[in-house]
């Protein structure tokens, strides 16, 4: 039985005041973190930990995590808590340091990916959340040179937005309780102001990912630059034929290595008639070069059994996959293609519920690749939105 299971007795106490709270460690800290933790109207919460771990959260262990971010003595917590769920002292305290060990343990391991959970009760609610938990930004459609037209829907907006209107994007992602941003595109490297839009996320305590093609990465200034800025996770997606793939993922090595970052860095692969026969070799390539985590997609779903292998061969590697993380727009969504394939659907389950996607000019939709437009995130409400 988890610490959580054990949080579930007692009487139900009125919660906690709903909002997003947020903790950063001193820089003197020898495990510099984190911590993001959203109280929901009904009690339970999302805690995150350094844009590496999810956790959802019932009443009682929200209100733990909150005492943990306010730095609570423990005694006070003990107290507290047993008076509020007429429960022994004794055992509140136990059960407070079991979730404070774990949370520590969390803290401490590096590298763990947005959507990782660790042997902890959990669950995953995308019914009656006060606001999505990520928000996919699509800073551009813009493409580098020589990519596929297609690879963006470039009629799709008319502009995009300036600097200051993405800021007041992010003041209201941080403002409706969004804990976690994620820059992609088109190619968001293009945009000129991408480390200044990190920065102003940063400043809000936001958790920041990037998914990008990589080439300007190879700048191992340029990286340097971004993680200054505050990036906490990227998505490299694979060019297997050229050089700029492996280039990147030396940068962020190098970086790594020289700044002690404990940087989660995943990577996406598409799987076409022309790779799909050297898909174990690149695997395998990825695996020694520092990433954490592997995204796969098909171009066609005659490619579906190739996918599968990849998929087999990707795990006798302990090489993780993740399939909710977006990547540059195209109709290669791994998650839509992933649920098409097995149920004919074309809307991931947390679309529009645990996520939500903006493109370039501010419309917002439920999912990538999706078609309704729910409003726009510069104009529009966001209560109207969230609606």
């Amino acid at each position: 039985m988890g610490f959580l299971d054990k949080l579930r007795g007692g009487e139900k106490a009125q919660p906690l005041e709903p909002g997003l709270f947020s903790y950063t460690s001193p820089a003197s800290h020898p495990n510099h973190y984190r911590l993001h933790l959203r109280v929901e109207p009904g009690g339970e919460g999302l805690l995150v930990i350094n844009a590496s771990t999810v956790l959802h959260l019932n009443q009682t262990a929200t209100e733990m995590a909150w005492h943990f971010i306010r730095l609570t003595p423990p005694e006070q917590v003990a107290e507290q808590v047993s008076k509020r769920y007429s429960t022994n002292k004794k055992q509140a305290a136990d059960d407070y340091a079991e979730f404070a060990k774990t949370i520590q343990t969390l803290i401490e391991t590096p590298d763990l990916d947005p959507v990782t959970y660790l042997d902890v009760d959990r669950a995953t609610p995308y019914e009656d959340l006060s606001a999505p938990y990520r928000l996919d930004i699509a800073l551009t459609y813009r493409l580098p040179e020589g990519a596929p037209a297609e690879a963006a829907p470039s009629k799709r907006v008319e502009r995009e937005l300036s600097t200051d209107e993405w800021k007041q994007v992010i003041d209201k992602a941080y403002n409706a309780g969004i804990p976690h941003i994620t820059f992609t595109g088109g190619e968001p490297t293009l945009r000129e102001d991408l480390a200044e839009l990190l920065q102003h996320a940063e400043a809000r305590g936001l958790v920041t990912g990037l998914v990008t093609d990589g080439h300007k990465l190879t700048d191992t200034r340029y990286l340097k630059t971004l993680l200054d800025a505050g990036l906490d996770h990227a998505m490299i997606v694979l060019q297997p034929s050229g050089t700029q793939t492996w280039d990147s993922l030396a940068s962020f090595a190098y970086w790594r290595e020289v700044l002690n970052d404990d940087i989660f860095i995943a990577a996406h692969l598409t799987l076409t008639k022309d790779n799909a026969s050297q898909a174990n070799a690149l695997i395998d390539k990825l695996s020694g070069s520092g990433i954490r985590a592997l995204s796969l997609s098909e171009a066609d779903t005659s490619l579906h059994e190739a996918l599968q292998a990849a998929r087999d061969h990707a795990g006798a590697l302990n090489l993780p996959l993740v399939w909710d993380l977006p990547v540059p727009y195209s109709a290669l969504n791994p998650v839509s293609l992933e649920l098409a394939a097995a149920h004919g659907q074309d809307t991931p389950q947390g679309a529009g519920k645990a996520w939500l996607y903006v493109e370039p000019d501010g419309d917002v939709l439920p999912g990538q690749g999706g078609k309704k437009v729910l409003g726009n995130f510069v104009r529009d409400e966001w209560s109207g939105i969230w609606r």
